[in-house]
C-alpha cells in the first residue's frame, strides 16, 4: 500500500510533529510527504529519511498546482491520500473527481475555529473549509471531542476514527540548570512553560491575567512559539507590568530541554485536539495545567497528573497556579510529574498511534475496493 500525506508545509506546531513522527514509523517506500512550501516540517522530514516532494506556489491562491498534484497522485498510483489542514483539504476537494485513491484527513483542530478572529476573510475561509469535509472518504479525529464535533457537522460516525497522539517515550533529561542561569532564573523560582503558537485560539491572555492576579515575582513564564499576535501579547505583558516574569523564547528546537528545567507545563487553549506538547512535558516528568479542551482529560484523568480548568476561566486558572506554587515550595510537585510520565508512557505511545493508523488504512482501502 502506498500513502501520500499532503500538508501546506508552513506548520511549526503540533501537526508538524504529528506528521513527521508518524511517517518515520512507516517503511520508507510506503509513504511520501508532499508540501507546497519549504519550512521546518519538510526539513525535519528529510533529516528523518522521509521522502518529501515540493510543489511550490507563487502564493497560496496559485491553483496551477492542481494539475501537477492530480498527475503526481495518478502516476505514483497511491492507494491513499492523507491530508492535513484547510489548504490541503481545499486542493484535494477540487481534484477529488479525478482521484482513484481513497482520501482521508486528520482533524487536528476544530474546523469552525481555524480562522478565528480572521474578519470577513476568516468567515469566508471557514465556510470554504467546512464545505470540503463533505467530499472526504474517512476522518481521523485527534480526540473523541473532535469526533463529536464532526458528527454535529453531519459526518457519519462510521467514517470517523478517534485517534490520540503518541510519542516515543525516553528517559527524561537531566535538569538544565545552566539553561536556567542563561534565562536569568533563580534556583528557587517556579517556572511555567507554555509551548504554543502565538495565536488567539491558544489563550495566552488567560495565562497572563492569572499571572498578574498572583502577583508573585518568584513565578516565571516561558512562552515558546511564534505567531501572528506576538506584538499584541508583548503589549499585554507590558501593560500588566510582567516584563520581568514573562520570557519570549520564539520557535525552539530544544523543547525537551526547556521542559526539563521547568516545574509545570501550561495549555490555555479555547480548542485543541490532543496536544503533543503535553506528551512532551509528560516525557520530562513535569505535571500539566490545561484548559478542558480536546482529549486532555484522557491524559490528565485526575489530580495525580495535573490540573484541568474550564476554558477562559481566569479565576480557576489562578487558583490552580496558586496550588501548584504551594506544592512547589513543599517539594511535592515532582511526584505528580512522575505519575504523569508513567501514565502517559503506557497509554500514549507512538507505536499505538502507528498500529491504529495502519489498521485504519487497510480498512479504508478494503472498503473502497469492495465498491
Amino acid at each position: 500500500m502506498k500513502v501520500l500525506h499532503v500538508i501546506s508545509g508552513g506548520e511549526t506546531g503540533g501537526s508538524r510533529k504529528h506528521v513527521n513522527t508518524l511517517l518515520k514509523k512507516f517503511p520508507a517506500g510506503q509513504v511520501c510527504l508532499l508540501v507546497f512550501q519549504e519550512g521546518i516540517l519538510a526539513e525535519e522530514a528529510r533529516l528523518a529519511g522521509i521522502r518529501v516532494e515540493l510543489m511550490n506556489q507563487s502564493s497560496r491562491y496559485d491553483l496551477s498546482v492542481l494539475k501537477k498534484l492530480t498527475r503526481f497522485i495518478h502516476e505514483e498510483a497511491f492507494d491513499i491520500v492523507h491530508s492535513h489542514g484547510p489548504r490541503a483539504n481545499l486542493y484535494l476537494s477540487l481534484i477529488k473527481k479525478n482521484m482513484k485513491a481513497a482520501w482521508v484527513t486528520t482533524i487536528h483542530s476544530d474546523p469552525k475555529l481555524d480562522f478565528m478572529k480572521g474578519g470577513v476573510k476568516g468567515f469566508l475561509f471557514t465556510k470554504l473549509n467546512l464545505s470540503t469535509l463533505k467530499k472526504i472518504d474517512y476522518f481521523f479525529a485527534v480526540s473523541d471531542r473532535f469526533k463529536a464535533n464532526l458528527m454535529e457537522l453531519g459526518i457519519s460516525g462510521d467514517k470517523i476514527q478517534s485517534i490520540y497522539n503518541g510519542i516515543d517515550f525516553t528517559e527524561p533529561l537531566q535538569k538544565q540548570l545552566e539553561m536556567r542561569h542563561k534565562l536569568n532564573l533563580n534556583k528557587d523560582d517556579m517556572v511555567l512553560t507554555m509551548v504554543a503558537r502565538l495565536h488567539p485560539i491558544k489563550g495566552h491572555d488567560l495565562v497572563l491575567q492569572a499571572l498578574k492576579k498572583l502577583n508573585n515575582p518568584k513565578i516565571h513564564l516561558l512562552l515558546v512559539g511564534d505567531g501572528p499576535i506576538k506584538l499584541e501579547i508583548e503589549r499585554m505583558v507590558s501593560d500588566l507590568g510582567l516584563e520581568k516574569q514573562v520570557h519570549f523564547l520564539g520557535f525552539r528546537k530544544d523543547v525537551d530541554e526547556l521542559y526539563s528545567l521547568s516545574d509545570i507545563a501550561l495549555l490555555a487553549s479555547h480548542s485543541e485536539s490532543f496536544p503533543l506538547a503535553l506528551l512532551e512535558a509528560a516525557n520530562q516528568q513535569i505535571p500539566i495545567l490545561t484548559t478542558d479542551v480536546g482529549g486532555v482529560r484522557q491524559l490528565v484523568t485526575d489530580k495525580r497528573y495535573g490540573w484541568v480548568t474550564d476554558v477562559n476561566d481566569v479565576d480557576a486558572y489562578y487558583e490552580a497556579i496558586k496550588e501548584v506554587y504551594q506544592l512547589h515550595i513543599e517539594n511535592k510537585l515532582q511526584e505528580r510529574g512522575l505519575n504523569l510520565y508513567e501514565h502517559a508512557k503506557v497509554n500514549f505511545s507512538l507505536d499505538q498511534l502507528f498500529e491504529l493508523t495502519s489498521q485504519t488504512y487497510e480498512k479504508v482501502v478494503g472498503k473502497k475496493d469492495s465498491h
